[in-house]
């Protein structure tokens, strides 16, 4: 073995060891290879002889040498059905019927799940006529495998063809009892018709209706409703039919409708020649059905009446599509008050005072949500037209009368009124005859609009009138008058709400270069506002650009921003009361920005004098009280002031300006800290100064005040 393995590896090693690898000579084809293996398939080897069995001696022998066959297979590998099932097969070929069972029962042990084992044994046992056996095999497989419908289907074929109806049925009924798919129920109830058994069949329709109310298949639920009516019909009970519809809509209530059980119930009331209930059924349909589902409904309601209806039912159809496509829109939108009075205007043409009245009722539900009067105006219609309704088409003058009453109660008097709304109830009460209610409600309007009258005259300012021009030029798209209006009003205010309304205006107006619009304006306001002494406002605008680079902006321009945002300092500061007196020292807080900065070189020089200044004060203090403090603290305090203000230690190139400027910011903190430190000081110094006398004090408070 070992040479023979050494041998092998040696001529393995010779065949990879091509030396010459140019392509040969003559080139084969797939296609070539191809036709080579399907011409070597042709040449097929004759059959073997065949095998005459002249005795039973031989027989024997043959039967013996197959079984010992399929035996030794089966033993190889038990889990293989398909030699069982050939074994068995080939057993029923020689009529060993008790053979076979034998092989198809030892396959079942082995594995009792597989459904063609089960369907070949109980075919075998058919075959033979054993109705018996095969009566048990069926048993056992739907006992063992109850969801496999396949078993039932053909237990219950055999014992219909072997005329046992009885016992069918009961197969049927067992199976019932597992709730099975659909089409089991109706293989039961198609069992039933071909035995005339119609109420049988009527029964069972009602156990499957019921089943799928438990289980709340909608779909199946509807295809079956129909079905069971066209069963009914089918069969002459038209009642019947009727009565399955009308629980099927009483069934699915208003919110589950749906559009096919409509377009049945309304084709088996067209059949019965019933027009009206058609007419009826399709109009309840498409007074629930959303438009987007009910198509066919439409479809199917117009052939309808070019076929039996006159022209008024023709024109129905149109008033119920238009009547959708109304819903639809205030469903969408309910504040779209024109849509409304479109809506309106249809159902007074050509419906019952109720339904009119629904309609405005859910109209004038619709309550603008912002205070103002310029939102209430198209509203304010929809109450006159109520009226107008219920006094001219009703003639209802106490309904017309509450009408009016609500709207003036829903109105808010004290920011705005209608005149005409009070105008128009005065003019329904003189009609009616009754001139006290009218006079009453003129003595009220009059009061309303005295008290108007009184809030505008202490509110309306001159901002208020040119917010209320520039609304109103928004309101009419005149965008270029608004750009005008904004220029004219920042001529005479710079004030910070104006300039970040002018912005979110740009903003707000759809234009390719909106985003530029707006960023420009905010440049120009920053700009302006740098002198500005309110350094909240300043802020506050800064703030807003930065939410808007922030939305819209890119990562660029949002850090320039946030570059410009200020540094917020807390500072403390002297106060004199009315008599000039000192009345202590407060806090607040102070906003540094980096622009106003960097135009202050000289900030740190001035600090060191101002601090050199108080240094100097305090000494002449010290000669006047006890010795506390060291001289060479003085000498070196001051020596350090000197040699900061010196000319040499000035700074005078480039980078020494920059060094000036970067460090503006420590020396604004160096001089809060030195003022909140000498503060500290000066109020001890000023008790002991109080027992002294007060006239050094008025000089030096004199001293302070001048710088």
């Amino acid at each position: 073995w070992t040479w023979q393995a050494g041998g092998k590896e040696k001529d393995l090693k010779r065949l990879m060891d091509v030396k010459n690898k140019a392509p040969a000579e003559v080139q084969i084809t797939a296609e070539q290879l191809l036709r080579e293996a399907k011409e070597r398939e042709l040449e097929l080897l004759p059959p073997p002889p065949k095998q005459k069995i002249t005795d039973q001696e031989e027989l024997n022998d043959y039967k013996l040498r197959k079984r010992k066959s399929f035996e030794d297979n089966i033993r190889k590998n038990r889990t293989v059905i398909s030699n069982w099932i050939k074994y068995a097969q080939w057993e029923e070929s020689l009529k060993e019927i008790q053979r076979a069972r034998s092989i198809y029962e030892r396959a079942l042990d082995v594995d009792h799940r597989n459904i063609t084992l089960w369907l070949k044994y109980a075919e075998m046992e058919m075959k033979s006529r054993q109705v018996n056996h095969a009566r048990n095999i069926w048993d056992r497989a739907i006992t063992i495998l109850p969801r496999v419908n396949q078993f039932w289907y053909k237990y219950t074929y055999m014992e219909e063809m072997l005329g046992n109806i009885a016992g069918c049925r009961q197969v049927f009924e067992r199976w019932m009892e597992w709730e099975p798919e659909e089409q089991a129920w109706h293989s039961y109830i198609n069992f039933e018709l071909r035995y005339k058994e119609v109420e049988k069949a009527r029964t069972i329709y009602e156990r499957y209706i019921l089943l799928l109310l438990l289980l709340t298949c909608r779909e199946l639920c509807v295809k079956n409703w129909i079905k069971y009516a066209r069963f009914e019909e089918k069969h002459g009970y038209i009642a019947h039919g009727r009565k399955v519809y009308e629980r099927a809509v009483e069934f699915f209530g208003e919110e589950h409708v749906d559009e096919n059980l409509f377009v049945a119930f309304a084709r088996f009331e067209e059949t019965q020649k019933e027009f009206e209930r058609v007419r009826v059924i399709y109009k309840y349909a498409l007074d629930r059905i959303p438009k987007h589902q009910a198509q066919e409904l439409f479809k199917n309601y117009t052939m309808f009446e070019k076929k039996f209806g006159d022209r008024r039912g023709i024109e129905d159809v149109i008033v119920s599509k238009r009547r959708f496509q109304y819903e639809e829109e205030v469903k969408a939108n309910p504040h779209n008050y024109d849509a409304w009075f479109d809506y309106l205007r249809l159902v007074e043409s050509d419906a019952d005072a109720d339904t009119v009245r629904d309609v405005y009722e859910r109209a004038i539900a619709n309550i603008p949500p912002i205070q103002e009067k310029r939102h209430w105006r198209r509203y304010i219609y929809l109450w006159i037209n109520y009226g107008l309704y219920e006094e001219l088409e009703v003639k209802d003058p106490e309904r017309t009368r509450q009408v009016y009453q609500a709207c003036l109660e829903l109105i808010p008097h004290k920011k705005f009124t209608f005149a005409k709304i009070w105008l128009l109830f005065a003019q329904f009460e003189i009609r009616q005859k009754n001139l006290q209610a009218a006079r009453k409600i003129m003595v009220k309007l009059g009061f309303c609009l005295k008290i108007l009258t009184f809030l505008h005259s202490s509110l309306l300012c001159p901002q208020v009138l040119w917010k209320s021009y520039i609304d109103f030029e928004i309101e009419q798209e005149e965008f270029e008058n608004t750009r005008n209006l904004y220029k004219r009003l920042l001529q005479r205010t710079q004030h910070v709400k104006v300039w970040i309304s002018y912005a979110k205006f740009e903003l707000s107006v759809d234009g390719p270069d909106r985003l530029q619009k707006c960023r420009q304006i905010y440049e120009e306001a920053n700009r302006s506002m740098r002198n500005c002494e309110e350094k909240e406002e300043r802020l506050m605008l800064l703030e807003s650009w930065r939410d808007f680079e922030k939305e819209f902006g890119t990562d660029s321009t949002g850090e320039r921003v946030r570059k410009l945002l200020p540094e917020k300092v807390k500072k403390r500061r002297k106060l004199t009361a009315e008599d000039g007196s000192d009345a202590g020292w407060e806090e607040y807080y102070d906003y540094i920005f980096p622009e106003d900065a960097a135009n202050q070189p000289n900030l740190k020089l001035l600090a060191m004098a101002k601090m050199w200044k108080k240094q100097q004060v305090i000494k002449e203090d010290d000669e006047t009280l006890p010795e506390n403090s060291p001289p060479a603290a003085e000498e070196t305090t001051k020596q350090s002031v000197e040699a900061a203000a010196s000319p040499e230690n000035r700074p005078t190139t480039a980078s020494s300006r920059e060094t000036v400027a970067e460090t503006e910011q420590e020396s604004t903190y160096d001089d809060r800290d030195d003022d909140s430190s000498s503060s500290s000081e000066s109020e001890e110094e000023e008790e002991e100064k109080k027992k002294k006398g007060g006239e050094r004090k008025e000089s030096r408070s004199s001293e302070e005040d001048k710088e």
